[in-house]
């Protein structure tokens, strides 16, 4: 018996603009038993036939396509082969123009895999699977990976709460060849960065945010920056790359403090140059402020600080505070280079936030240069959605 999903009428605009996702309520009725994750086939209120799609009954997104317009096209091993072999050709430029050992290979619906993600690290594929059409199709993927890439490991992090959403347990785990023995060393710009599979952010380390630390060495020569949420102390390998008399890696954990250590002796930059302090970068700029202490430059690099539109004032508020304090510990026409990673929150919403951090502190600011995702994480034009990464570099006076 086929599988199918009817959209409610009005519904099917989203899907002949070939945007991937389908809500429940858009559905007027499901032929069939799909189970978690099973491709069905997607009709129009009309019975016109428009795609492939995974189909999620636990989630608001219910059904997530896989292809449009081609009756033909399985989803299956080919069908993966083909989309991981465009997806390495759009990055081919990116990754000899860099110097790259470490990218992003998949992202997720802005390459047509809707819920995955896979990044590169030599010769490890990690894989984030977070939908249900990415488990049912996990065995396929892996088989494709191993066709595109036969000298690769495979080890799965989808150890991300937001699987919950789908009906998933989180997993993590090798999926093909062998686990990493200890972390792996990738390159990037001429910069050696140490990467922990297993036990890493995300899968390891942040990618996404390559083409920032690059552009943030044109604000450091021979300034002194603090560099907050250090994590494994990517911008500040970048700065002192960039000529920066002293950087101050501040993060609240030791083990990436440590990596962030190991990273900078293995590229050189020993002794009172990088400073590695474990704190509370909340409490920490409270304490420079009142102390006076000042800075040439600021990086302002925090976690995502909302995973839902309900958590997305408080995340306002968090932005806001941090910034403005950001700005009170510069140096006047000192450099605040600040980001945001939460997808929920736009460009405009975020440079608001700036704007009124600007008048809490008392500072005249200006926005002198804006910031994105790397390139190997495109934003396909269906999908609006695969923005994220936005960011600012401010001259604070």
């Amino acid at each position: 018996m086929s599988l199918e999903i009817h959209l409610v009428k009005g519904r099917d605009k989203s899907v002949r603009r070939k945007h991937p996702w389908i809500f429940s309520r858009g559905i007027a009725r499901v032929v069939g038993e799909p189970a978690l994750g099973e491709t069905v086939d997607v009709f129009a209120h009309n019975g016109e036939w428009l795609g492939k799609a995974a189909y999620s009954p636990h989630s608001q997104i219910r059904a997530r396509m896989w292809s449009f317009g081609d009756k033909k096209q399985n989803i299956d091993v080919d069908f993966f082969i083909q989309r991981v072999q465009q997806a390495q050709l759009l990055r081919d430029d990116i990754i000899e123009r860099d110097g790259l050992t470490g990218y992003r290979l998949i992202a997720a619906e802005s390459d047509g895999l809707p819920g995955i993600t896979i990044d590169k690290y030599d010769n490890f594929l990690v894989c984030q699977l977070l939908s249900a059409g990415a488990e049912f199709q996990k065995q396929a993927l892996v088989d494709a990976l191993v066709h595109c890439y036969p000298d690769c490991s495979i080890y799965e992090r989808s150890d991300v709460a937001i699987r919950k959403k789908e009906g998933l347990t989180e997993r993590t785990g090798v999926l093909h060849g062998d686990a990493p023995q200890q972390p792996v060393i990738i390159e990037e710009n001429g910069i050696k960065i140490s990467v922990d599979i297993i036990n890493g952010h995300k899968t390891g380390f942040y990618l996404d945010q390559r083409d920032s630390r690059n552009q943030a060495q044109k604000y450091v020569k021979d300034k002194e920056v603090l560099n907050c949420f250090s994590y494994t102390g990517g911008f500040g390998l970048y700065a002192l790359k960039g000529g920066a008399s002293r950087v101050i890696n501040a993060d609240v954990s030791q083990p990436a403090l440590d990596t962030a250590r190991s990273n900078a002796e293995m590229n050189g930059f020993k002794g009172k140059q990088a400073v590695f302090l474990n704190a509370d970068v909340f409490k920490l700029l409270r304490e420079y402020r009142d102390q006076g202490t000042k800075f040439d430059v600021v990086i302002m690099d925090p976690p995502k600080f909302a995973d839902s539109k309900a958590q997305l004032n408080g995340a306002c508020r968090g932005y806001k505070d941090i910034n403005m304090l950001a700005m009170q510990i510069l140096k006047p026409g000192g450099t605040l280079l600040t980001y945001s990673c939460s997808g929920l929150m736009d460009q405009n919403l975020f440079q608001k936030i700036i704007a009124d951090a600007a008048i809490d502190a008392n500072r005249s600011v200006k926005f002198v240069e804006r910031f994105e995702q790397a390139a190997d994480h495109p934003t396909d034009t269906a999908y609006p959605e695969g923005f994220y990464l936005k960011g600012f570099a401010c001259r604070v006076m």
